[in-house]
């Protein structure tokens, strides 16, 4: 083993790295987040909130209907299915799944997927327009002191 130093753990959006997990059955693999997890010596610890809340891959897409991250975790947004539905109780569901993750593993940090309705960090879609905000997991990570960037951070 010899005398190699602890990697320090971060969540990753699982897409990220190279993981078929998106709503679509695809990956976003990021070789600038493969790199950067290099550079700085990080432990991956692979999350994907939907998956983590139990909906299956492929799924339908999702979008917000009103707010964001932060105004679902206070009861005044709404994500929803390409159908209508509610995802709000899921949504919520994986991303307190997430930050369990994050608790038992000693993240403190977090490099998610810009965009999406769990993981967006800067930017989340609002039906098909792209508005600024953050996703459920993005939102209760912050909320809970967790440090989050995105890919697009890098």
């Amino acid at each position: 083993m010899g005398n190699e130093t602890p990697r320090t753990p971060i969540l990753v959006s699982a897409c990220l790295l190279g993981l078929p997990t998106r709503y679509d059955g695809k990956a976003k693999r990021s070789q600038a987040v493969l790199d950067y997890l290099k550079h700085e010596q990080l432990l991956p610890v692979p999350v994907c909130p939907e998956q983590l809340a139990g909906l299956s891959t492929p799924r339908d897409k999702t979008y917000f209907h009103s707010g964001n991250g932060q105004a679902v975790l206070a009861g005044d947004g709404q994500v929803v299915s390409a159908d209508g539905r509610s995802m709000n109780a899921i949504f919520c569901r994986g991303a307190q799944v997430t930050l369990q993750l994050a608790l038992v593993t000693g993240c403190r940090r977090a490099l998610l997927k810009e965009r999406s309705p769990s993981c967006g960090v800067h930017q989340v879609y609002r039906g098909e327009q792209r508005t600024a905000g953050t996703g459920v997991t993005t939102a209760l990570l912050i909320e809970s002191g967790i440090e989050v960037i995105s890919e697009e951070d890098l």
